[in-house]
């Protein structure tokens, strides 16, 4: 999850290389082409799982259609509000909607560890952001108020999209799907979606070699690599830790600012770094029974009944399809 979250961070910093291309075209690249090649790369387990994957294909659908929206929003969010506060808003809200969701479906209960780690995570984010925010102002003057509310709504459209994509994800996974099949479904469909918007606005794409690298870049290692990280981790750990996690994102996003684009840094932003990596200690540390649990073999899954709560571990390749109804 840490390493995927550092591959994400690297996107502000590879998009500042093609400044003509929209935000719309790179989310569709980024998001559209890496889904597809998930998609490309799982094609025996997605034959192998089909009839389940269709057994949970509102979960499917869900996953995806929060796939194809969570870019197209996330970078117009940045675009309008500004790097800092888009991403603060979009990457520092989605452990909140995570938990909401866990909570509200799963009736999962938040641990008091959780709560500390995003509180510091949190208020990492939150001074980073305010830290980049003031130093953008300083050079550019401030942004338009309709442009900015506009960028924060966005935001917390990203945020919830996220949550929801992971959320879907992490069901599947679950529910006796591999972390390939269930990505690589959620997410090349989620591709397909944007394929149209990608014809629409990727024209500048392929006006330099340079953007086109850009894409490339990002479709290929941040989304590409990165969710196949990400697939990975959340055979192990629930989307709202998942979520928390990839707080690292603006962290390293800034970091890079710094040492590649040659941003400066205030004192606050450091600050929010410091803290920001507290929380990821604190999710991390390992504990006495949950450091047990956590190196079980990765190909047994917990898989919850959804009617008594209780937990059992079974090989994912050997159990048959689970006769309940369909999730949403």
């Amino acid at each position: 999850m840490l390493a995927a979250s550092v591959l994400w961070g690297t996107t502000g910093t590879a998009a500042t290389f093609a400044p003509e291309v929209g935000p719309l075209a790179i989310g569709a690249v980024a998001m559209g082409l890496g889904g597809l090649l998930q998609a490309l790369v799982a094609a025996p387990q997605l034959a192998r799982h089909a009839p389940r994957l269709r057994w949970r294909r509102g979960t499917v659908l869900l996953g995806a259609v929060s796939v194809a929206v969570y870019p197209l929003a996330f970078y117009s969010s940045m675009r309008l509000s500004g790097v800092a506060v888009g991403t603060v808003v979009s990457i520092g809200t989605a452990p909140l909607a995570s938990s909401v969701i866990e909570r509200a479906v799963d009736g999962r209960r938040l641990t008091r560890r959780w709560m500390l780690a995003a509180s510091f995570g949190l208020l990492g984010t939150v001074l980073l952001c305010v830290a980049e925010a003031s130093h953008a102002s300083d050079q550019a003057g401030p942004l338009s108020v309709a442009g900015t509310l506009l960028g924060v709504s966005l935001g917390v459209l990203a945020a919830s999209t996220y949550a929801l994509y992971s959320w879907t994800a992490h069901r599947l996974i679950t529910r006796e799907i591999p972390s390939r099949a269930a990505m690589g479904a959620v997410f090349g469909l989620g591709g397909l979606l944007l394929v149209p918007v990608l014809l629409v606005t990727g024209a500048p794409l392929v006006d330099s070699w340079s953007n086109t690298a850009v894409g490339a870049y990002m479709a290929l290692v941040p989304m590409f690599a990165g969710y196949v990280l990400f697939g990975w981790g959340l055979a192990h750990v629930p989307a709202s830790t998942a979520t928390t996690l990839s707080l690292l994102e603006p962290a390293v996003a800034a970091v890079l600012a710094v040492l590649v684009v040659g941003e400066q840094l205030p004192a606050a932003g450091w600050v929010g770094v410091a803290l920001v990596i507290t929380c990821l200690a604190v999710l991390t540390a390992p504990t006495g029974s949950g450091g047990r649990r956590g190196r079980r073999h990765p190909r047994r899954l917990a898989v919850e009944d959804r009617r008594c709560g209780e937990h059992a571990e079974i090989r994912s390749d050997e159990a048959p399809p689970t006769p309940y109804a369909p999730s949403p």
